[in-house]
């Protein structure tokens, strides 16, 4: 694999990964203040599991299939784009609902 497309792939990792850790500490805080959370097998987890642990459980899991992603991406032309989905996923789904969430507090 080119040296330029492992440095992408490795980049685009660390922003998923990045991404993960502010979606699950945003939703503990959101949850805290009475928001709810938007996936709901998570929510559901949350009566089992209490939120603090289902959060972790549910965002080492997300990154686990990231590292996939990403040891998988050494032999598929389909990484970067799944990646880059990802992300742009998680911008929309998270940051955004959740920064305008916050601002409003």
């Amino acid at each position: 694999m080119p040296a330029s497309k492992e440095r992408v792939l490795i980049a685009l990792l660390v922003i998923n990964v990045f991404l993960q850790v502010f979606d699950g500490v945003a939703t503990y805080f959101g949850v805290a203040a009475g928001y709810g959370e938007g996936n709901p097998l998570v929510a559901a987890s949350f009566t089992y599991m209490g939120i603090g642990p289902a959060l972790c459980f549910a965002k080492i899991y997300a990154c686990g299939c990231l590292l996939l992603i990403w040891h998988l991406g050494r032999r598929s032309s389909l990484a970067v784009p799944a990646m880059i989905g990802t992300a742009i996923a998680y911008v929309a789904a998270s940051v955004a609902p959740w920064s305008v969430a916050f601002a409003s507090l």
